[in-house]
C-alpha cells in the first residue's frame, strides 16, 4: 500500500502492463460498464418519450464513453506504450468518472421538481378552455 501512494507509482512513464487480479479487476470493470451501457440503451428506447428520457440518455452516453476509454487505457496498458500506459491516465479517467456522475446526480435531483412542476401544468391546462 505504501508504493500505491508514492508520485513515483502515479507518474512512472512506463509502469509495465497489469497482471494478475489488477487485470482481473479492470476487464470486470470494462465487463460491468458494457453491461450498464445496454441496460441503459434498452430503458433508452423504452422511455423515449418520458420523463425519464433524459436520464436514460446521460446514462448510456455515460456508461458507453467510459467503456470505450476503459478498452483503450487497458490496450495501451497490455501493449506497454510508453506514455500512454502511464498510471495518471487511469485518475485523470477516475476523476472524470466522478465530476460525469455528479452531473447526472443533478438531473435525478431535478426529476421530481419537473414532475411537480408538470402536474401543476397540467391542473392549470383543464381549466382552459
Amino acid at each position: 500500500m505504501g508504493n500505491f501512494l508514492t508520485l513515483n507509482f502515479w507518474f512512472n512513464l512506463r509502469p509495465g502492463a497489469f497482471i494478475g487480479l489488477s487485470l482481473k479487476i479492470m476487464i470486470g470493470f470494462i465487463l460491468l460498464l458494457l453491461v450498464l451501457a445496454i441496460i441503459s440503451g434498452i430503458g433508452r428506447k423504452r422511455w423515449v418519450k418520458s420523463l425519464y428520457a433524459g436520464l436514460w440518455n446521460s446514462l448510456y452516453y455515460f456508461f458507453l464513453t467510459n467503456t470505450i476509454i476503459g478498452l483503450v487505457l487497458a490496450f495501451f496498458n497490455y501493449e506497454m506504450v510508453p506514455f500512454l500506459s502511464a498510471r495518471f491516465w487511469f485518475l485523470i479517467w477516475a476523476i472524470s468518472l466522478i465530476v460525469w456522475l455528479f452531473f447526472i446526480y443533478k438531473t435525478i435531483v431535478k426529476i421530481p421538481l419537473r414532475k411537480a412542476r408538470l402536474e401543476k401544468e397540467e391542473e392549470f391546462k383543464k381549466y382552459i378552455p
